[in-house]
């Protein structure tokens, strides 16, 4: 099934029914990290199996943009417009400058080496926020099998000057991230169900204060079918996850609203366009794209 599933009527402010939902690529292993670039008008995202990130332009059709590419997954803008990326492969995250160079932002906490970073929020301040499961050292399919050098899989913070601080520690596999519009709320996916046995397969909740402070506010949503992996906030604040079945929207307070049906299992999305109202979808093998009645909420870059 494809299409649009209403289940509150708050969902029908935020979609367009009789939208298209595009297919514009699907000869990948497993797409993740969709970023648009309003200046180039483009869309990166990666097919992490096959260690590329690809480009997509409306009327030309995508390209290869970066191979080999560190087994990069989620990638976020900064302040200044570089792209920060979270590779499996050498277990960083990284800064992309204007010059195509590739910095270091982070490899090692506490002693040891990161897990596998990915996925990625910058706040308005500058903090980096990153999520740092162990996906990308469980196989050699999404990185390279090793183990794991950190106790638990943290959301770390980077601050404006550089300085690492783990601020969850108690998910047990922290995905997708994103901050409200105000960026007083933090919700995380935790994807744990994926590899333990009635494990967690929710979007938690987080109070962020003016002094950085986190404060658990519970479970948001628990999605089902599938996992919850990347998930995003319209300038409403409605917040929009992958799910097995194609995308799902919440309510601020946790209240389905709606599905968009996929027939493949969704890894990751994003908003984009001229004007933000555009939903780019990372699916399996595939990318897809479908217009909305709401914009995505305004990040950095």
């Amino acid at each position: 099934m494809t299409g649009f599933e209403v289940f509150g009527p708050a969902f029908n402010a935020l979609i367009l029914p009789h939208a298209r939902i595009d297919c514009l690529y699907s000869d990948a292993r497993w797409t993740e990290g969709p970023q648009w670039y309003g200046d180039g008008q483009y869309l990166l995202f990666s097919d992490i199996p096959e260690n590329r990130i690809l480009r997509w332009i409306e009327g030309v059709g995508v390209s290869v943009y970066r191979q080999p590419a560190g087994f990069s997954n989620g990638r976020a803008r900064d302040l200044q417009g570089r792209t920060i990326t979270c590779e499996h492969g050498m277990r960083r995250v990284t800064r992309t400058e204007y010059d195509g160079c590739i910095s270091t932002l982070v490899s090692h906490f506490g002693g040891g080496r990161l897990n596998s970073p990915n996925d990625v929020v910058v706040q308005r301040d500058g903090s980096i926020w990153f999520t740092d499961p162990d996906y990308g050292i469980l196989t050699d399919y999404e990185g390279e099998r090793a183990e794991p050098e950190q106790p638990q899989c943290h959301v770390f913070r980077i601050d404006p000057l550089g300085r690492v601080q783990a601020m969850i520690s108690d998910m047990v596999k922290p995905n997708g991230l994103a901050f409200s519009p105000d960026e007083r709320l933090l919700y995380v996916a935790d994807s744990g169900g994926s590899h333990v046995e009635n494990g967690p397969h929710h979007i938690r909740r987080f109070a962020l204060d003016e002094h950085g402070v986190l404060s658990n506010q519970g479970v948001l949503a628990e999605i089902s079918p599938g996992m919850p992996d990347g998930i995003k906030v319209d300038e409403l604040g409605h917040i929009w996850s992958s799910a097995a079945d194609g995308v799902h929207c919440y309510s601020p307070a946790g209240q389905l609203l709606g599905k968009i049906r996929l027939p493949e299992t969704v890894s990751n999305l994003c908003f984009g366009g001229p004007k933000r109202n555009r939903l780019f979808i990372t699916a399996s093998s595939s990318v897809y794209a479908v217009y909305v009645a709401v914009r995505g909420a305004r990040l950095p870059g």
